[in-house]
């Protein structure tokens, strides 16, 4: 397995500004390496929410952890659920809270999780594995026109009906690799843009499995309100359909927060090159504003 390097650190932290005594919310702890960042940096006052939908990732976030004891509270939730989770645990006017979207290197490195299509694993795909709905009941029983159109709204594949008709032609998938032989019927087994030809395939039936745009979607609007005035909302996303909501819902919210990166934020050349998931991350950073005080200088005004 790969060691969990912490995608953006630098430019979290940068961000989120942890002071001493503060308290933050990680609505997508993973392997807990930016909320280990956050945690050093605040000191025996300050508190950490740390949150995730997969079980065996809060695990390994409780070991790596362990040391900040009791500073630090588990909850395994979906990051969409992060109000009802934070007003259960006391973590209301926060200074900050980060979510790191997608799917993360500990599920691509276990081939039994079915997220990756270098492994040949079973087609689970599910991050929360409480979840009824897996990737095998998409591809083995879905009509084939549907199916094209998961595969084209949530991928981006432009080949998605040629696709959608060698999956259904092959069945049943039992397996990622029966899954990746049937989009290799389609697109060959080399790819000619520097991504695997059943990456954006694999892509859509992980978003489609998971519901993850409309978990986003609902994270985004129950976020912000558990900010303190200047606290700061930082996302990360990594793909297009994720950062263009991100894009538009952080642009969105003018009236309590305003957007500070102006541009999407990229990971150092340096980075890339330690660490390749890395090269498609986006993150985007919104700051509370004081409502109130806003309000009584425009009234003296």
């Amino acid at each position: 397995m790969s060691e969990h390097i912490p995608v953006l650190l630098t430019e979290v932290l940068e961000f989120l500004t942890p002071q001493p005594g503060g308290t933050f919310i990680d609505a997508t702890v993973g392997a807990g390496g930016h909320s280990a960042a956050i945690l050093e940096r605040t000191g025996s006052e300050g508190r950490l929410l740390a949150i995730d939908r997969d079980e065996a990732a809060l695990d390994l976030a409780r070991t790596r952890l362990s040391n900040y004891h009791p500073r630090v509270v588990f909850r395994h939730a979906n990051f969409s659920e992060v109000a009802e989770v934070a007003r259960e645990e006391q973590f209301l006017g926060v200074d900050g809270i980060v979510a790191d979207l997608g799917v993360s290197s500990m599920m691509l490195d276990r081939p039994e999780r079915g997220f990756s299509f270098q492994a040949d694993g079973p087609l689970d795909m599910r991050m929360d594995r409480r979840e009824p709905l897996m990737a095998s009941e998409i591809v083995n029983w879905t009509r084939e026109t549907e199916l094209a159109d998961i595969i084209y709204k949530y991928g981006e594949e432009r080949r998605s009906r040629p696709i959608a008709r060698s999956i259904v032609r092959h069945r049943p998938h039992r397996t990622t690799g029966d899954l990746v032989r049937a989009i290799e019927a389609v697109r060959g087994k080399r790819s000619y843009d520097r991504i695997h030809p059943a990456t954006r395939t694999f892509m859509a039936l992980r978003l489609f499995v998971n519901k993850e745009l409309e978990h986003l979607e609902s994270f985004l609007e129950s976020a912000p309100p558990l900010l303190a005035p200047g606290g700061r909302l930082v996302v990360i996303a990594f793909h297009s359909l994720e950062d263009r909501i991100v894009k538009h819902r952080l642009r969105d919210m003018r009236s309590v927060g305003r957007v500070l990166t102006k541009k999407v934020v990229r990971a150092a050349e340096s980075e890339r090159f330690a660490n390749p998931r890395s090269r498609s991350a986006r993150l985007r950073v919104m700051e509370k504003l004081d409502v109130h005080n806003r309000h009584s200088i425009r009234q003296e005004n």
